[in-house]
């Protein structure tokens, strides 16, 4: 019996444009066709919050579909990238004074135009998202959704042993009270020293802000992660494109 006959009839409605869930699953990088409909079969697979069956459609600009329990992004219209925005580069796509933008980083590289999530100020390097999935993009910026953002910064030392315990604690700035997730000291070099921060802010330099008004002005700023998605050794002026599982991670990291 071949599997597709084991599968019973569905009443899902079926909307213009959609598929066979394995052709869909497999587009989207899940695994050749027989690996998605084996997965389909053993009930790992929902659409739109229903366990999917054998012979099943879905539409992969409209449908909500989970694999083991994660988002997957299979419009393949969708471009995620990940990007190390070197120092000096404004964090803009074009720039009207004609000064180096992220565009100039992805240009032909993808079909699709792709915007940038957040930014970093022209003196901060490290990791910038870029897509076109506007409704993502919104939800990793939007501060109801409380993205943790990672960074390692050099500052001036030395520094003391209770400043963790006094970012955590809240530091009040013009524009209201700031406090860190975590903080660490990874190194010291000398009147320098190199730390790490962890928040969920956004507001325009606040790291930088931060440390200065608790007397260690940052002398180097790079971004280390942004929710679950990090830097790693993605050398500076490069991009690379997301995985499925870390699309997926970061739906899960907006609540979706």
């Amino acid at each position: 019996m071949r599997r597709d006959d084991r599968a019973p009839k569905t009443d899902a409605p079926v909307f213009e444009g959609a598929e066979r869930l394995q052709k869909v699953l497999a587009a989207a990088g899940v695994g050749s066709r027989r690996a998605c409909e084996d997965l389909i079969f053993r009930r790992r697979v929902t659409v739109n919050g229903k366990v999917a069956q054998l012979g099943d459609r879905a539409d992969p600009t409209r449908d909500v579909i989970f694999v083991d329990g994660e988002r997957l992004q299979a419009d393949t219209r969708l471009v995620y990238l990940a990007l190390n925005k070197p120092r000096g580069v404004v964090s803009t796509m074009a720039d009207e004074k004609g000064r180096t933008a992220l565009s100039d980083f992805v240009g032909h590289r993808v079909e699709q135009r792709v915007y940038h999530v957040g930014r970093l100020d022209a003196d901060s390097e490290g990791l910038l998202l870029l897509t076109n999935d506007g409704n993502l993009a919104h939800r990793l910026t939007h501060p109801s959704y409380g993205v943790p953002k990672t960074y390692l910064c050099e500052v001036a030392g030395p520094i003391p042993r209770n400043l963790g315990k006094r970012l955590a604690a809240g530091v009040e700035l013009e524009d209201g009270p700031v406090t860190v997730d975590s903080f660490k000291v990874v190194d010291t070099l000398g009147k320098t020293a190199q730390v790490e921060l962890t928040l969920h802010e956004g507001r325009k330099h606040i790291v930088r802000r931060l440390l200065a008004e608790v007397g260690h002005p940052v002398s180097r700023l790079v971004r280390t992660s942004i929710g679950p998605i990090r830097l790693g050794d993605l050398r500076a002026g490069r991009t690379r494109r997301l995985t499925n599982a870390e699309v997926a991670a970061l739906f899960k990291a907006v609540g979706d």
